[in-house]
């Protein structure tokens, strides 16, 4: 026998029940070996077509290689209700939600979610089928937030939530990646993903800085001259350096940009 942890009935699960509906105050409950939790899940807003072009903005976006929604190959699509547990962590007047994953999972992005208490929904049965049964313990869970100094005597409340997820499968240059959309929000998820390469960018800063440091250092010089004629001299010779330089380091930037 096993309490509800919203009114405190009594609840009498079968036999190897993960799920179950409170027949008193109607709570949907997960039961896991350590103990009994609130059982969410999060209403997805996008369809497949939308989580498609999401992710595709995501691949046009600032963070990936130039081009990868043009030049990748979508090689698969699934939609699954993701498990991961929930903890509200209260310390004095300041409150923090932590999520860990609660099964297997290689996109660990999915801890820095934002899940609005107010957008959880109850746990319904009809989602079982297109739902991932948790393989993680509550218990280890809470081994990881000890791991981020959260001390367990301030979690207020604890669930089980199950987040709606589309997981892409694509290919590019011959590599296979993994993203997720979370279909609540559009966010796309990817732990390794082609991103821009960082060594272009750094030859333009450092060009950049190299021509700057260049003209500071002679307009130094025309000043340790000591003459006011020779202090023109070098500050318009540096002016004039600058305003080359400049359109000439924009054009490389530029350059460099359209290529990376």
């Amino acid at each position: 026998m096993l309490n509800c942890t919203q009114c405190g009935g009594e609840l009498h699960p079968d036999e190897g029940q993960l799920f179950i509906a409170c027949p008193y105050c109607g709570s949907t409950i997960y039961l896991d070996k350590s103990r009994v939790v609130f059982h969410w899940y999060l209403a997805p807003t996008l369809n497949d077509q939308q989580a498609s072009a999401a992710l595709a903005r995501w691949m046009a976006g600032n963070d990936t290689v130039k081009d990868l929604d043009k030049k990748s190959r979508i090689l698969g699509q699934t939609f699954q209700y993701f498990p991961v547990w929930y903890f509200k962590v209260k310390d004095g007047n300041n409150e923090r939600i932590y999520l860990e994953p609660a099964a297997a999972t290689s996109i660990t992005e999915l801890r820095n979610l934002n899940l609005p208490a107010g957008d959880l929904r109850k746990y319904e049965d009809s989602l079982l089928s297109t739902s991932l049964e948790p393989t993680v313990p509550l218990a280890a869970a809470q081994q990881w937030l000890l791991q981020k100094q959260v001390n367990l005597q301030q979690i207020a409340e604890c669930a089980l939530v199950h987040i709606p997820i589309y997981t892409f499968k694509y290919g590019f240059k011959n590599r296979l990646y993994t993203a997720a959309v979370e279909a609540a929000t559009g966010r796309t998820l990817a732990n390794i993903f082609p991103a821009k390469a960082e060594a272009p960018y750094l030859a333009v800063g450092c060009a950049t800085a190299l021509v700057f440091l260049c003209l500071a250092v002679l307009l130094a010089g025309f000043s340790v001259a000591g003459s006011g004629a020779s202090t023109g001299i070098g500050l318009a010779i540096c002016i004039g350096g600058g305003m080359v330089a400049a359109p000439v380091l924009f054009g490389f930037a530029s350059w460099v940009a359209s290529k990376v």
